[in-house]
């Protein structure tokens, strides 16, 4: 694996594309420290910081976690490629209810270029409004809980100014991930995605440190016993993360013979992919997304039973646990059932003169692949709910820091995971198509006989 990493700089298209990716990375982190004009900083950090000390941090701390800590530092980037995030999702799930999107889809590259202006267009109405928001609630910040003044600049300017500076910033980041994923390596938006998850890397690392440290009675929260067992936890969790990310069933299909005026096609036999883990890490994000309100709707409320519930639904409490892993379960079904179709799939291996062995083309065909793909989205809406509650039960029951308890777990985890993958298969490619062998083999110059 090692020699596979010195022969990616070997080559010199694969070279350029990794160094051009790095500094890439490098401006969209650049974005992410320059602090937003007439906000007061510290405040806003000491603000964040004590809301992040809750187990999970809140809404502010999800999105401060996605943004690289730009939101802590309200910089011009605070805003982060989430909005891009958000139209992409939008317009996916639109694509399935709507039929004039649907036939854009299915209409090529043309049709993909429309959908994804339409992405972009969407995009920036949402940093609209999403600035707008961040911009008046800096300056009601007791709105968030958050004591005392952060914004230093006072007047109707500060609104319009935030507006324009963040959208901006966010429109330059979308702009950065497409270059990244045409002339760089990997996908650019994933990969911005992933840097800024990675960069609170090195703070988890810090809190994780002075848990083994001795405070001013000479003990230590945890001992080298702990120490051994969370490096062992945080092995098995990434190697079932990546065994459950590559997991797939493969439905064997075999091609007829066709004959096109003096050629041949078909006649071999292939499979079909189908991904266990098929939603990714959406149901988590839908579901930590959704959960997070309705406490702070019911806290507001003026009757005592409302307050009682909206306690019982914080983030840890059994309750909360319990609705989390339906919601997983739930939006693990919904995401395959708008992204999956397999009325689509069938008709096409009939077009194309494919079948399932033992299985009649069309509606069995159709039938067969929606069942398939029903049992096996059980296994991974399983997998993905035990993946996002160990955070919060080390949080809760052991005393790690969020900020440790996230890398074991959850969104972080699976993004990270993912993402990296993704981008080793693509060097992969590059170095095998250069005969060079990959991540798997020992990494020298093949022979060209």
């Amino acid at each position: 694996m090692l020699s596979a990493f010195v022969n990616s700089f070997k080559i010199a298209d694969l070279r350029q594309r990794i160094f051009f990716t790095l500094g890439l990375i490098f401006a969209c982190r650049i974005l992410a420290v320059i602090p937003t004009p007439g906000v007061d900083a510290g405040a806003l950090q000491d603000a964040i910081r004590g809301i992040q000390r809750e187990v999970g941090g809140g809404f502010l701390g999800l999105y401060d976690l996605f943004s690289g800590g730009a939101l802590q530092n309200c910089a011009v980037g605070a805003l982060g490629i989430m909005p891009y995030i958000s139209a992409s999702i939008i317009l996916q799930l639109l694509t399935a209810v709507i039929p004039q999107l649907e036939r854009l889809a299915r209409e090529g590259d043309a049709g993909r270029q429309k959908l994804t202006q339409y992405t972009r267009y969407l995009t920036l109405l949402l940093c609209v409004i999403q600035g707008g928001a961040i911009a008046v609630s800096l300056q009601n910040p007791a709105a968030l809980g958050i004591p005392g003044r952060i914004v230093t600049m006072g007047g109707f300017g500060f609104v319009p100014l935030t507006i324009m500076t963040m959208t901006t910033s966010t429109m330059l980041i979308m702009w950065l991930g497409e270059q990244m994923t045409e002339r760089g390596i990997g996908n650019g938006i994933s990969l911005i995605i992933t840097i800024s998850i990675v960069s609170r890397l090195p703070g988890a690392i810090h809190a994780a440190i002075n848990l083994f440290k001795p405070d001013e009675s000479g003990t230590a929260q945890f001992s080298v016993f702990h120490l051994i067992g969370l490096a062992v936890m945080i092995f098995l969790v990434v190697a079932g993360v990546v065994a459950m990310t590559q997991a797939q069933r493969k439905i064997p299909v075999q091609y007829a013979k066709r004959v096109v005026g003096r050629k041949v096609y078909g006649g071999q036999s292939t499979y079909m992919p189908l991904r266990v883990n098929y939603a990714g890490v959406m149901p988590i994000i839908f579901a930590q997304a959704i959960l997070m309100f309705p406490p702070r709707l019911l806290n507001r409320l003026p009757w005592l039973w409302a307050r009682e519930l909206g306690a019982s639904l914080d983030y840890g409490t059994g309750l909360h646990m319990l609705l989390y892993a339906l919601m997983i379960l739930f939006f693990s079904y919904f995401w395959v059932a708008t992204q999956f179709n397999p009325v689509q799939i069938a008709d096409d291996l009939k077009k194309y003169g494919g079948y399932v062995p033992g299985i009649r083309p069309g509606t069995p065909t159709a039938e067969f692949l929606d069942r398939t793909m029903t049992r096996i989205t059980l296994s991974g809406a399983i997998f993905l709910t035990v993946i996002a509650v160990i955070p919060s039960v080390m949080a809760r029951n052991f005393g790690i820091p969020w900020l440790v308890a996230s890398f074991f777990g959850g969104t972080s985890l699976l993004i990270i995971v993912g993402v990296m993958l993704d981008t080793m298969r693509q060097i992969e490619s590059h170095l095998l198509m250069r005969h060079y062998d990959g991540f798997l083999k020992k990494g020298k110059l093949r022979s060209r006989r």
